[in-house]
């Protein structure tokens, strides 16, 4: 098989693949007769298709022909934000150059579902490094962090309003891939490696995100070092990067990881019970080596998995049947997170940093670099708090059910589209049921994605209610049981309830609008 080159490769690495660059190559693929299944995740707002190509030995092309292998599938997305671009160039390597090994390789043991090209539309909105990507080493066009509604991607997983979004939910609902990858490029700190990492980081995360945080990522943590001669690290940024002296030691006071609420797309997919894993190549490496990096990184996340297979398949299970034994009982479900926050106690590690010095001279620059401000590539270890993890700071069981008002409802629809199962009364019920008597709405100053978040105080009493007919009742007996917990509980961080698709009916001295129901009750079997 002849290998077709990338945009990147073919400009000497001076330029990134636009979207017509990304379809020609996949287009090559199956001419040349490589085993490929090509087909298309979804349309972005400007009307663009998303490709999505599906990578296995022998060759499957449908979901239920995915987990007849009983092989892990492994998805992953490159370029949600579009002018972070060295995954999307990583990723099409990856693809022609796993079809071009002969076997055996990781597709005689995996299922790869690739998508290079996430954000078709922010692609294309090319405009300088400067402007798009102000502290990354090249190329010098790139495009827009947002897509082309204006909506950043990596926040869109609870409310689902994007296109995008909603194709890659119908995608992980059907394929359900094991794990799930999701490749950016960092901001901001002068570190000493080549690519930091995260599992999904929210405390409800207990499958999935726990095995990659305690299992595969410091495995590979190891394989890129000693296979490839790459430092990489938890994912975070120094608390303090740029002093008043850039002579004192201004990063001592700790490295911090991002948030932990499921809005960001790895965070999410540990909800769903998953591995997930986030991948940060280094902005201020040059941009070919940015790619090689990720593309090791994401070439020894196929290779573990491989290895690992049968460990990762039972682990999917294993969250799934959790989950539903919890939910028909719910005195035997663990407390799950609603709420958390940094954990209060770090631990402390040796963490690479760059020193930086001044220049006197805000003319004098640098790729990447603010103005005012030079590299010296004189880079030292220190000891530091590192905080990567999260603890709860309020945790809830889960209740038998929930009792949603019928109708076609936003919440309803989001919670269908996240691939929750509902079932509707057929007749009127009365139950035993948990309310939650709001006290207060607050509604967040600031827009945010479009949406003025809401959160709200209150407190849940025991009471009874008459079901009318047509209710929707969701169960937690479910594999996606703690998806519909977070989604509809009136205390979730990250919620329906954030994201304003209970407002009309929120308002101190009224009831929450969904009803827990705390135990199995007769006739709600009737349910369907």
């Amino acid at each position: 098989m002849k290998r077709p080159a990338t945009r990147a490769e073919r400009t000497a690495f001076a330029e990134t693949s636009h979207y017509a660059d990304v379809i020609a190559f996949l287009d090559s693929l199956p001419k040349q007769g490589a085993p490929i299944y090509r087909t298309v995740l979804g349309t972005s707002p400007e009307g663009r298709s998303i490709p999505m190509v599906v990578l296995s030995r022998p060759l499957v092309t449908s979901p239920a022909e995915a987990h007849a292998t009983h092989r892990p599938i492994v998805y992953v997305q490159a370029n949600i934000h579009a002018g972070e671009v060295e995954g999307k160039e990583a990723l099409l390597e990856l693809i022609r150059n796993l079809l071009a090994v002969r076997p055996p390789s990781v597709l005689d043991s995996v299922v790869l579902i690739a998508v290079p090209i996430y954000n078709a539309d922010g692609n294309e909105k090319l405009a300088p490094q400067a402007a798009n990507r102000g502290e990354q080493n090249g190329p010098e066009m790139v495009g827009e962090r947002a897509n082309g509604q204006g909506l950043d991607l990596n926040r869109d997983y609870v409310k689902g309003e994007a296109p995008e979004t909603r194709a890659s939910l119908a995608v992980i609902n059907a394929w359900d891939p094991d794990v799930f990858v999701d490749l950016h490029t960092t901001d901001g700190s002068f570190h000493g490696y080549a690519l930091t990492y995260s599992p999904s980081l929210n405390p409800a995360a207990l499958f999935g995100g726990r095995y990659a945080r305690d299992s595969m990522l410091p495995a590979i943590r190891v394989r890129m070092k000693e296979r490839h001669n790459y430092l990489t690290f938890d994912y975070g940024n120094f608390s303090l990067e740029y002093g008043a002296d850039v002579n004192t030691d201004t990063i001592k006071q700790g490295w911090y990881t991002y948030d932990a609420r499921p809005r960001f797309g790895t965070n999410y997919v540990g909800l769903r019970g998953r591995i997930a894993i986030l991948a940060e190549g280094y902005s201020h490496d040059p941009y070919d080596r940015r790619i090689a990096s990720m593309y090791y990184f994401v070439r020894e996340i196929l290779s573990y998995a491989a290895t690992n297979g049968k460990a990762i398949v039972a682990l999917s299970k294993r969250a799934d049947s959790s989950v539903v034994a919890w939910g028909a009982s719910p005195s035997a479900s663990p407390l799950l997170s609603l709420r958390s926050t940094l954990a209060l106690s770090p631990h402390d590690d040796s963490v690479i940093s760059e020193d930086l010095a001044r220049t006197g001279d805000s003319a004098l620059t640098q790729p990447g670099v603010p103005r005012g401000l030079m590299r010296t590539g004189h880079f030292r270890t220190q000891l530091m708090p590192v905080y990567v993890s999260f603890e709860p700071t309020l945790s809830r069981r889960l209740p038998y059910a929930y009792a949603v008002p019928a109708g076609d409802s936003a919440a309803l629809r989001v919670l269908r589209m996240h691939g929750v199962r509902l079932e509707s009364l057929a007749h009127a019920l009365p139950v035993p049921v948990q309310a939650y008597a709001v006290d207060s709405v607050h509604h967040a100053e600031r827009p945010f994605q479009g949406h003025h978040e809401a959160s709200l105080t209150g407190r849940w009493h025991d009471s009874t209610a008459t079901l009318p007919a047509g209710t929707v009742i969701v169960r937690t007996a479910q594999p996606l049981g703690v998806v519909a917990f977070y989604l509809l509980e009136p205390e979730s961080d990250d919620g329906l309830t954030t994201w304003n698709f209970f407002d009309a009916s929120l308002a101190p001295a009224r009831a929450y609008p969904v009803l827990r129901i705390p135990e199995s009750v007769a006739g709600l079997n009737e349910a369907r």
